[in-house]
């Protein structure tokens, strides 16, 4: 009988050697996966500083790839991920560089679809936890323990007050929010993390507010 490795499963929750490198990564492929949400064509892993010098060894690289496939932590295809069934439907790449003005676990998924691409950066910051950073070129927190309501829109009067009064009427806490913009009257993100779930028909009047280029609901990831 073949015996499990530390690398095959070092917790009931876990496949892999490292919370950071492997399950942190899981984790930030999973919400770069409902980030972007829409059929991945092409992608490249862009990983920084111990990510890429350790990363092989770790699995971060199987990690990361599960997580934008949709797979969990627990899940036992994430060793074998790069000659899984899978694994064969997207185009992918590993690009490694160093930077130490990024977090020493840092990556970006360059991702590209049909009619949509996008940047997505995070971090693993430490025992599995981890959290977005950026999102093309804007500021955003995404760290997957709440349900987060993120909108791209033109710089304009109301928008902001409009959407938070939607929150409003569904009786739902606003936990935290963040703003960011390219410039007045440019192209802007708000970030929106709730402390209830959402009633998907406000994300899908969200979609119609004038000046509204994008929005996604993420929900919290699993612990």
């Amino acid at each position: 009988m073949r015996q499990s490795s530390i690398i095959d499963i070092i917790s009931p929750i876990m496949v892999g050697p490292s919370s950071s490198h492997t399950a942190g990564a899981v984790r930030l492929g999973l919400l770069a996966r409902h980030v972007f949400n829409s059929h991945i064509r092409k992608i490249k892993f862009r990983l920084y500083n111990s990510y890429a010098t350790t990363g092989k060894g770790h699995g971060t690289d199987k990690g990361l790839l599960s997580g934008i496939l949709g797979l969990g932590v627990d899940d036992t295809r994430i060793k074998n991920i790069f000659g899984s069934d899978i694994a064969q439907h997207i185009e992918y790449s590993f690009e490694y560089m160093e930077d130490f003005n990024r977090h020493p676990n840092a990556v970006d998924f360059i991702i590209e679809g049909k009619d949509l691409k996008m940047t997505i950066s995070g971090e693993s910051i430490g025992a599995g936890e981890v959290v977005i950073r950026k999102i093309n070129d804007f500021n955003v927190k995404i760290t997957g323990h709440y349900n987060t309501l993120l909108i791209l829109y033109k710089d304009s009067v109301g928008i902001i007050s409009t959407v938070t009064t939607l929150i409003q009427k569904e009786h739902v806490n606003i936990a935290s929010m963040s703003c960011d913009r390219s410039g007045k009257g440019q192209i802007a993100s708000m970030c929106i993390s709730l402390d209830g779930e959402l009633n998907e028909k406000i994300v899908d009047v969200c979609q119609y507010i004038k000046h509204v280029h994008l929005v996604r609901y993420i929900k919290k990831l699993e612990s």
